[in-house]
C-alpha cells in the first residue's frame, strides 16, 4: 500500500506541473506579439500614418526604429512593390540597415497594403527617388 501511495503522489504531483506549464506557455505564449490593430480604410496616406509612420517616420525618412523610404535603396528599380508587400505580410530580414529585423504587421488586408505602397511611390517620387 505504502508502494501505490508514494505512486501516487508522485503521478499527481507530475499532472500537476504539466498543467502549470500549459498555463505558462498559454499565458506567455503570445505576449511578445502586439495584438493585431483594426485598419480601416484604403487610403495609403492615413494607413502608411498608423501602421509605418511610428519605424519610417511621417514625412519617410525614417526614425531611431526603421530605415527611411525616401533613400534609393527602396526605389522601384531595386525594391520592387512585391518587397514591401511581402516585408508586411510576413516581416523582413534586417538586410541593409542595423535597426534589427522588421516584424510582419498584422491587420492590413491586401487592398490596404497596396494602398501604402502606393502612397510610398507617389512620395518618392515627389522627393526624386526614381
Amino acid at each position: 500500500m505504502k508502494g501505490s501511495l508514494m505512486g501516487g503522489r508522485r503521478l499527481s504531483a507530475a499532472l500537476i506541473l504539466a498543467v502549470l506549464a500549459l498555463f505558462a506557455v498559454a499565458c506567455t505564449g503570445d505576449s511578445e506579439s502586439p495584438p493585431a490593430t483594426a485598419f480601416a480604410g484604403t487610403d495609403g496616406g492615413p494607413l502608411f500614418a498608423q501602421a509605418c509612420a511610428s519605424c519610417h517616420g511621417s514625412d519617410l525618412r525614417g526614425t531611431d526604429q526603421g530605415p527611411p523610404f525616401l533613400d534609393a535603396i527602396y526605389r522601384p528599380g531595386h525594391h520592387a512593390d512585391a518587397s514591401f508587400f511581402l516585408a508586411v505580410k510576413n516581416g523582413a530580414r534586417a538586410h541593409h540597415w542595423h535597426f534589427g529585423n522588421m516584424p510582419p504587421v498584422a491587420g492590413l488586408d491586401d487592398a490596404q497594403i497596396e494602398a501604402i505602397v502606393a502612397f510610398v511611390r507617389e512620395q518618392q517620387r515627389v522627393a526624386g527617388v526614381e
